[in-house]
Parts: structure tokens; sequence; C-alpha cells
């Protein structure tokens, strides 16, 4: 990636990418807490999603977690503008950033490894 002088990403995107990951990219998309993300998911979302992991049908709507964790083209990145955007009849919840993290964190562990 070419930068300026001092450092920043001369692409507005890719600028932009820094802003909303961090300078450590790939780094951002281990940030937060899985275990707390869980304990998030099951305060709010359980009345709706399937969370525990377990293998879901991924035409469920709304999907369970699994499934959307198996998606392939899944980010951090696009996790976090999804649970900052409002969808459908899904409630909208303002989660803290660290709320944010942590579920983040904890949807990209359902990923098979």
């Amino acid at each position: 990636m070419r930068t300026n002088p001092i450092g920043w990403p001369r692409s507005p995107i890719a600028a932009l990418a820094v802003l909303l990951l961090g300078a450590g990219g790939a780094q951002a998309q281990e940030m937060g807490d899985a275990r707390a993300g869980r304990q998030v998911a099951t305060s709010l979302c359980i009345q709706c999603h399937q969370i525990d992991g377990a293998a879901g049908d991924p035409a469920r709507v709304p999907p369970g977690f699994r499934a959307v964790a198996d998606t392939p083209s899944l980010t951090a990145l696009s996790l976090r503008v999804f649970l900052q955007t409002p969808h459908g009849e899904m409630p909208r919840y303002q989660l803290t950033p660290t709320e944010t993290d942590d579920v983040i964190a904890y949807i990209l562990s359902l990923r098979p490894r």
C-alpha cells in the first residue's frame, strides 16, 4: 500500500479502512473478548438468533451466528458496519465500542478452524 509522507494511505478507501480498523488491520479482527461477546449475545440477541454456534440453516431468518460466521465474505469490518446500521425488524441496540468488539470476536470465534 502506498502511503504519504506521514504514513497514511494515499487512497481514500485505504485511509478509511485504517481509521476504522486501526493501523493493525489484521490485529483489529482479533480485538475483543469472545466470552464477553457471547454474554452480550445471550442477553440481547438470543431472542431471535441462534447464538450457540451449532450448525444452522443459512437460509434461516434471522440467521444463526454460526451461519453468519460461515459467510465467506465476512470480516470484522463488515460485522462492525452491520452492527451499526439498522436492518429491517432488528432492534436498534446501542452497543458500546467494547461490546461491539466483543460480539465481533464471538462471531468470528465460531468459524471452523
